[in-house]
């Protein structure tokens, strides 16, 4: 099944769609979201990418991104796709949005309108093992030290993300 993205200016005004991974060979700007999950010890919460994902499979990324469908508010699709991937239902808060461009590998492209949700969660997941790998919960010291350790082990785009995180809180 073919999925697409919705294109945007970067005012976010609607330009059309594109099937999803031509936008990311064309790194056209487009409509997504992250979220960002914590413990109640303020541990945030990584996912790894489930194996068969077409671009970034095993590496640590936050707790779920992706793109709203058409029609459909940032917030709508966060919630979707938290159920989709953790198999949760959480409470989620808008905190931000910015505009970051990103080489995956492959020939593909992020390039995203990038709107940012907060939640805590303490309580059992339901993984989509086609989505998720597994998932773990990780103190922000021990995170930095990881990715300047291993910073191949993390997707591009959280790692950005992540950082633009840190100068909002």
């Amino acid at each position: 099944m073919e999925e697409f993205v919705v294109l945007v200016n970067p005012e976010d005004k609607v330009l059309g769609l594109m099937e999803k991974q031509q936008a990311h060979i064309n790194g056209l700007l487009h409509r997504a979201f992250s979220v960002f999950l914590f413990n109640n010890k303020g541990e945030m919460l990584l996912q790894k990418r489930a194996s068969g994902k077409y671009h970034s499979p095993l590496k640590w990324t936050n707790a779920v991104c992706s793109h709203p469908k058409n029609g459909e508010t940032y917030l709508e699709g966060a919630k979707r796709r938290i159920k989709e991937e953790l198999g949760i239902d959480v409470e989620i808060t808008e905190k931000f949005n910015f505009i970051y461009k990103a080489y995956v590998g492959n020939g593909l492209w992020e390039h995203e309108l990038d709107h940012v949700f907060v939640g805590n969660f303490e309580n059992e997941f339901h993984l989509n093992k086609n989505e998720v790998a597994e998932v773990r919960y990780i103190s922000i010291e021990d995170l930095d030290k990881e990715i300047a350790e291993n910073p191949e082990n993390f997707t591009e785009w959280f790692k950005i993300i992540l950082e633009e995180y840190k100068h909002h809180f």
